[in-house]
């Protein structure tokens, strides 16, 4: 999830997301549909507050402290509001690390990838975000880009300098710059009148990583293995479990079904993603490609009036039907990166039975649907780069072909 101005530039609990519906009026011209989406929710699970990741690249840490923190209500463990910039102040300095073991020949970016969150938290703990907002001088919107800028630059001075050796002192200047802009991190804290650790916290609270499994759809490796997915932002070089495109649906619907969220890293950059529209659809590019099914309620649709709706994101289209080598070309041409991590939090259904996922994104509570929107499943088929879910929420026949207890 690098492109930060996808993924940041543009208080009562929910559990059980209200059914938000376009309430646009429906209209009928010549057998066209013309009106806007109409979306009932089918399934939710409980979620926490929508939150704003503002001027940072850090989509993936607030997509996955989200997960999180829906697995703590699901849990019964009650609300919590964890600190993102706790798990990205940790992810810096690990990123760092990494990048000068490898003498500068990787990434080092805001980015970050879906296992990056229960990592750190396994490594460093957790506290919450009272205890740590990375919020300084006043402060009330995040904004990373100075940031980002002098953390790259000192690594790449630090590896870079004319003794082509480091110090062991090298990491606390790291430290420093991130003690600037986020703040020093605390050895202890108290919450509800209890003292903890940052890893105590994380005990208790039950969050850990082995519970977790990530997982693609790619054609160029073997089905039911473990690679890392070469994406430039998994620096950790994060195992995603491959599986067929239609079994990654099944267990984001079996996933949601059962009352587990799921953390999900997609490409938001084409014209089919409208998040103030409140959709995220693959239209078809041509009349040609209208599906069989589709033909009589699109009767009469013409290539221009397709280019002109998918602009400008008016109106109900008919949508490409996905194959596995759809995606895996996307993939291979760069047209699918990975942009921007959100969660699943429900599945959902237009006015005519087609199938939607309702997503909480980290852009605030803006938007058609306040901090939500909704993607249809080819949608979710073409454009997941990976998913992560709770290891019970897989299906059995599918974790055996993974070797999954």
């Amino acid at each position: 999830m690098k492109k930060y101005l996808l993924c940041g530039v543009l208080c009562a609990l929910l559990i059980g997301v209200a059914g938000a519906k376009n309430t646009s009026k429906q209209t009928k011209e010549d057998g066209k549909d013309t009106g806007a989406y109409v979306f009932a929710d089918k399934v939710l699970v409980p979620v926490t507050p929508v939150k704003d990741q503002a001027k940072s690249g850090t989509c993936w840490s607030f997509s996955g402290t989200a997960m999180a923190e829906s697995e703590l209500l699901r849990r019964g463990k009650g609300v919590y509001d964890l600190s993102e910039m706790w798990i990205v102040r940790h992810t810096y300095l690990e990123k760092a690390i990494k990048y000068a073991r490898l003498h500068g020949k990787a990434n080092f970016s805001e980015g970050g990838t879906l296992d990056d969150v229960v990592y750190i938290v396994d490594r460093y703990g957790i506290v919450p975000e009272t205890v740590y907002s990375g919020l300084k001088d006043g402060a009330s919107r995040h904004s990373h880009e100075e940031l980002s800028v002098a953390l790259k630059a000192y690594t790449d001075a630090v590896i870079g300098n004319p003794s082509k050796r480091l110090s062991a002192s090298w990491i606390d200047g790291l430290n420093g710059i991130l003690d600037a802009y986020l703040g020093p991190c605390p050895e202890k804290f108290v919450y509800d009148g209890k003292e903890y650790t940052p890893k105590s916290f994380a005990q208790e609270l039950g969050i850990r990583r082995d519970d977790y499994v990530v997982l693609t759809a790619m054609t160029h490796h073997p089905l039911y293995t473990a690679f890392p997915l070469e994406i430039p932002d998994n620096w950790n070089w994060s195992p995603f479990y491959n599986v067929t495109m239609e079994e990654l649906g099944r267990i984001v619907d079996v996933s949601l079904r059962k009352g587990y969220a799921v953390n999900w890293a997609s490409d938001v950059s084409e014209n089919g993603f409208g998040f103030r529209e409140g959709r995220a659809i693959v239209p078809v590019e041509s009349a040609a490609e209208i599906p069989p099914a589709d033909s009589a309620r699109w009767k009469g649709l013409t290539d221009d009036e397709i280019r002109k709706r998918t602009l400008l994101k008016t109106g109900v289209l008919p949508e490409r039907q996905i194959t596995p080598e759809m995606r895996q070309q996307a993939f291979d041409r760069y047209e699918t990166t990975d942009d921007h991590g959100m969660l699943l939090v429900g599945i959902a259904a237009d006015q005519h039975g087609r199938k939607f996922y309702k997503v909480k994104n980290s852009w605030g509570e803006t938007g058609l649907y306040k901090g939500y929107f909704y993607a249809s499943e080819p949608f979710l088929l073409y454009k997941t780069v990976g998913i992560q879910v709770h290891r019970e929420a897989i299906p059995q026949d599918i974790k055996d072909k993974l070797g999954i207890r």
